[in-house]
């Protein structure tokens, strides 16, 4: 199973009041694991930064003066996507920048119901707990150390590592299978070789089974349990 992971850096809160996508960042896995292969592109918003989002992601009007409009990447995008389940921190705030995007460039938008919501998995395996991205991180113990400001390829890899520890710890149980197999087989492999095919003839020979047996009856008489 094909999924992408991805996040987006913006403007501001809300594309109804114009703010735009400044960064997308997209990590690929298959079968749950990371396959190394990632997207991501920086994008200029075509209008000015306020310096509230500037703080939180430290990309300013200058920095994207050069970079690409989304309609130049938007089939980059698009196809790196395919028909891949998506998963998102936070769905619904992505996906409305990215459609209002696609918008632009009259490209189809992409079903909300089509995300899984990493936020939505948490609430339902820790109730009570705080749910963002940082505080996720630290529970799952993942390393933060990158992370001095928000980045759409960045946060990307981070909701990968918390979305496998949310859906099983990244299956550390079949991953450790194979060495649990092969480490009893290697048991098996040496019980079966101290098996011998044959028994060993008894050493006791028929004389001293004889006295044996002699000696037990002088001794003991009916009170042992051979008798019983």
């Amino acid at each position: 199973m094909r999924e992408i992971v991805f996040d987006t850096e913006t403007t501001g809160f809300e594309p109804g009041d114009g703010h735009r996508i400044v960064e997308i960042g997209c990590v690929e896995l298959m079968d749950h694991f990371p396959t190394g292969r990632t997207l991501q592109f920086y994008l200029n918003p075509e209008r000015d930064i306020p310096i509230e989002s500037q703080r939180v992601h430290g990309l300013s009007a200058e920095f994207l003066a050069d970079k690409a409009l989304f309609a130049n990447v938007a089939d980059e995008f698009l196809e790196f996507l395919g028909d891949a389940q998506l998963v998102i921190h936070n769905a619904s705030f992505d996906i409305k920048f990215i459609n209002a995007e696609l918008a632009r460039v009259g490209r189809a938008p992409i079903p909300l119901a089509r995300a899984v919501d990493t936020i939505e998995i948490a609430k339902r395996k820790i109730p009570g707990a705080r749910y963002s991205l940082d505080e996720l991180c630290k529970r799952f113990g993942v390393d933060l150390s990158a992370r001095t400001k928000h980045g759409a390829l960045l946060d990307a890899q981070l909701t990968a590592e918390i979305y496998l520890e949310l859906i099983g710890g990244r299956q550390k149980g079949l991953m450790l299978a194979p060495a649990e197999i092969a480490a009893a087989e290697t048991v098996e492999t040496i019980r079966s070789a101290r098996q011998r095919s044959q028994k060993l003839a008894p050493r006791i020979t028929a004389a001293e089974l004889e006295a044996h047996t002699a000696f037990v009856a002088a001794e003991l008489g009916d009170k042992t349990l051979w008798n019983a």
